[in-house]
């Protein structure tokens, strides 16, 4: 690994204590510069192939809008536990479903997430929204903290005070950001590089863009889900996908050790190299997970289907909510009621049928106000998204 220096120290006053913050250079990297290759450009060969598969994945199934709607959801989910939400995949599809009047905290984080990813995604697919750029992340994160934990921390602002990494005081801390009179200065230059002219692969650069966002921590909450975010929508930005089906989160909350400590060795020993090994692998890995699990659902709806076409007590109504299963795997009487627009007798029978054929069950135990869950469908989609034991 070529030695390079990523940034300078400055002494700053947080909490009444003196410590160094870190300022990183602007990229690309330097001193030396990044090269991709070797072990490195085999590594991107590899990550680039495993998203064209996922690409493809979504246009041989019948309805890309499922695989968007599972797979969006998984990774709100799993980069919310990240920052320690108790919230699971479950926890969010059951409120969807309306099995709660009102959502608990951390579901509501959950959601604010999907608010956040869905507005930008909006305004880069219209002429009129805005670019990727700084204002658009402050809107995304205006909304990702909106009536939750961390929404007294200047939602949808850049910080204007020193912060700082783990540690309960700032000279314990893993790491001080820059200050923030550095911000303005640090931004104006992370933006130009979205945007700028660059050799280096697009898959690279997005690796290289998130981490130097997670250094410069521009918020007092919610920098680590809005840069996760940010690898999503450059994705997409940049044609590598055609919709956010890689949630990549998944690879960083199973190799959360290693994730910071990568970050940390570009920032203390210059190892951008091992940063984009690490995240590269990370690319590939999740693609072919996603690629599989996109097969599976795919595989289980088509089964399911012809069963219930099969079967003699298979009606109209059975089969019209069955096709709203993948987008709405958890139901209810009065959600059924809207899905298919019946009456209430018909919602119950149809959803009698379904399950009479073993692809509904219900999950209550009570008699009234019962859910009713595709669970196949769920075991399938839920994997890596169970809270971590002991919380």
């Amino acid at each position: 690994m070529p030695k390079r220096t990523t940034g300078r120290y400055e002494s700053v006053t947080a909490g009444a204590e003196h410590v160094d913050a870190f300022i990183p250079f602007d990229l690309p990297p330097a001193r030396p510069a990044l090269f991709v290759e070797g072990k490195l450009e085999h590594r991107l060969r590899e990550a680039e192939q495993a998203l064209v598969r996922l690409d493809l994945a979504g246009d041989m199934v019948p309805s890309l809008d499922w695989f968007i709607y599972a797979f969006v959801r998984k990774e709100a989910v799993i980069s919310s536990q990240i920052e320690g939400t108790q919230a699971s995949l479950v926890d969010l599809l059951a409120f969807e479903a309306e099995e709660r009047p009102a959502p608990n905290a951390d579901v509501e984080e959950v959601t604010n997430y999907l608010d956040a990813l869905a507005y930008a995604r909006d305004q880069l697919a219209s002429k009129q929204g805005l670019p990727i750029s700084m204002r658009l992340l402050n809107e995304a994160h205006k909304r990702l903290m909106r009536g939750v934990r961390g929404s007294n921390k200047q939602p949808g602002d850049v910080r204007r005070s020193q912060n700082w990494i783990g540690g309960s005081r700032p000279s314990y801390a893993a790491y001080v950001p820059p200050p923030p009179d550095k911000l303005p200065q640090l931004l104006s230059e992370f933006e130009k590089y979205i945007h700028v002219d660059d050799p280096l692969p697009k898959l690279v650069r997005a690796g290289l863009l998130h981490v130097q966002f997670e250094t410069i921590h521009p918020y007092l909450d919610g920098n680590g889900r809005i840069g996760r975010l940010l690898i999503a929508l450059l994705l997409e930005h940049w044609g590598l996908l055609k919709a956010p089906l890689l949630y990549l989160s998944l690879f960083f909350k199973r190799h959360r050790e290693e994730y910071y400590r990568r970050l940390n060795l570009v920032r203390l020993e210059g190892d951008w190299e091992g940063w984009i090994d690490f995240f590269l692998d990370g690319v590939a890995t999740i693609s072919d997970e996603a690629v599989a699990s996109a097969r599976e659902l795919f595989n289980l709806v088509s089964a399911d289907r012809v069963r219930l076409l099969e079967a003699q007590f298979a009606s109209v109504s059975a089969v019209r909510l069955f096709e709203q299963l993948p987008r709405h795997p958890i139901v209810s009487v009065a959600s059924t009621i809207k899905l298919i627009g019946a009456s209430k007798p018909t919602a119950i029978r149809a959803i009698e049928a379904l399950t009479e054929a073993n692809i509904l069950v219900e999950t209550t135990g009570r008699k009234r106000d019962r859910s009713f869950a595709y669970r196949a469908y769920l075991e399938c989609l839920r994997t890596g998204t169970e809270l971590d034991s002991g919380g």
